[in-house]
This record gives C-alpha cells, structure tokens and sequence, in this order.
C-alpha cells in the first residue's frame, strides 16, 4: 500500500518561492507522480507530471516556467519547486501516484495536501 505526506507549504508573499516535499511511505519509484492544486470554489487541477523514470516532465499552462517538478527515487520523494509564486496560485496542492503511466489523467494514490497562501 502506498501512502503520500505533503509538506512545505505556508504563507508567503507574492514573488516568493516554495518548495513542496511529497514523502512515500511504501515505494513510489515505480510509479508516475503528479502534482494537482485546488483553490477554494474550484475544481481541482492539474500542475504537473513526472515519469517513473524521472526523464519526462509534463506541466499545465500556468505551471511552465515557474515550476519544476523533480524525484529522488532513491529517498523516495517528489518535489514541487514553484518560484514567482503568485496570489492566484493559492489553494491546497496535493501530491498524487499512479501504477501505470505518467502525466495528466487518473491517479491511483493521493496524498492530503498542503496550503499554500500567496498574499499580494
């Protein structure tokens, strides 16, 4: 069984950077990891994948550029490094797995999610 812990997120300005940390309880460096995000009265979406393999990297619009999603397959572990962070990126980002496949689409585990607030 797979378990995913989120850490890393806070209260920041906007312009400001911030590191998400997902932590694997159970091995997930055969599994595709994403990042997804929902902002209060929205939907959740998509922020950004990564491969099993750690050589493909997919992200949404608005994620290009500012972010980076990486993986330590070896400590187990996936980060989420979001630089020029911006009010509207606020809302709760939650680490997710998937068995098969990487990138957007369904995922198999979820982890709880972290806060993250820009302030203007």
């Amino acid at each position: 069984q797979v378990r995913l812990v989120e850490s890393g997120g806070g209260l920041v300005q906007a312009g400001d950077s911030l590191r998400l940390t997902c932590t694997g309880r159970g091995s997930i460096f055969m599994l595709g990891v994403g990042w997804f995000r929902q902002a209060p009265g929205k939907e959740r979406e998509y922020v950004a994948g990564i491969s099993r393999g750690v050589s493909a990297t997919d992200y949404a619009d608005f994620a290009r550029g500012r972010f980076t999603i990486s993986k330590d397959n070896g400590k187990n572990m996936a980060f989420l490094q979001m630089d020029d962070l911006k009010p509207e990126d606020t809302a709760v980002y939650y680490c997710a797995a998937r068995r098969a496949g990487w990138g957007r689409g369904a995922y198999d585990y979820w982890g709880q999610g972290t806060q993250v607030t820009v302030s203007s």
